[in-house]
C-alpha cells in the first residue's frame, strides 16, 4: 500500500484501516451475516457515513487491500524495467499476493468468504475487474505486439493463478507450475496485431 504523505491523508489511511481492521474483527468473532455496518461503525468509534465514504459495500470491508492488489498486479507490466520479459515479472507480483493471502492467520478470513455466498460473488467480481485492469495494461505496454485476445487471456490466466495457488497446499510450488503453463501460452501466442 502506498503511504500518505501529509497529515490529513495518514488520519484518512490510518481511520480507513481501523474500520476494516475492526470489521474483519467482528466478522471473524460473530460471523460475516451476523454483523452489520452500524455495528462495525459502533465498535470502531466512527460515523456509519465514514464507514461508507472509505468502503462501498460491507463485503469491501472484507477485500480492503483490493485496490492496493489491483495497481500491484498492473504495476508489475507497467513499472518493469524495458526490455524486462512480461511473465516473470507477472509471476513474481502473482508469487507475492499468494503469499500474503496464504500467511500465517488468513485461513479462518478465506473459509468466512467461502461460506458466503456474498463474499464469493464479491471475491469473483473483484477477480474479474483485476483482470480487466490487467490486460489493458498489458495490451497497452508498447513493447507488447500479441492481439488484445491474448493479453485478456494472460492476464485472466495470472488472475486464475493467484485463486489456485492460494487454494493449494504447496501455494509456492502451485505458482511456479502454473506459470510455467503460462509462460508456454504467452510464447505460443507470439502472433502480431493486425
Amino acid at each position: 500500500m502506498t503511504v500518505p504523505t501529509g497529515r490529513r491523508e495518514r488520519k484518512k489511511a490510518a481511520t480507513r484501516q481501523k474500520i476494516a481492521d475492526t470489521a474483519l474483527r467482528l466478522f471473524l468473532e460473530q460471523g460475516y451475516d451476523e454483523v452489520g455496518i452500524r455495528d462495525v461503525a459502533a465498535e470502531a468509534d466512527v460515523a456509519v457515513t465514514t464507514v461508507f465514504s472509505h468502503f462501498a459495500s460491507k463485503e469491501a470491508l472484507v477485500f480492503e487491500q483490493d485496490e492496493d492488489f489491483e495497481q500491484r498486479l498492473t504495476q508489475a507490466v507497467t513499472g518493469r524495467a524495458p526490455h524486462e520479459p512480461l511473465i516473470p515479472a507477472l509471476r513474481h507480483e502473482v508469487q507475492a499476493l499468494v503469499r500474503h493471502c496464504t500467511a500465517d492467520g488468513a485461513a479462518p478470513i478465506w473459509r468466512m468468504i467461502d461460506e458466503s455466498p456474498a463474499l464469493r460473488k464479491y471475491d469473483e467480481s473483484m477477480q474479474l475487474r483485476h483482470a480487466e485492469s490487467l490486460a489493458t495494461a498489458i495490451t497497452a505496454d508498447p513493447e507488447q505486439t500479441r492481439t488484445p485476445t491474448a493479453c485478456r487471456t494472460i492476464a485472466r490466466f495470472a488472475i486464475d493463478a493467484y485463486a489456485l495457488a492460494r487454494e493449494a497446499a504447496d501455494p509456492d510450488g502451485a505458482v511456479d507450475e502454473i506459470f510455467q503453463m503460462i509462460e508456454a501460452a504467452w510464447e505460443a501466442t507470439g502472433t502480431h496485431r493486425p
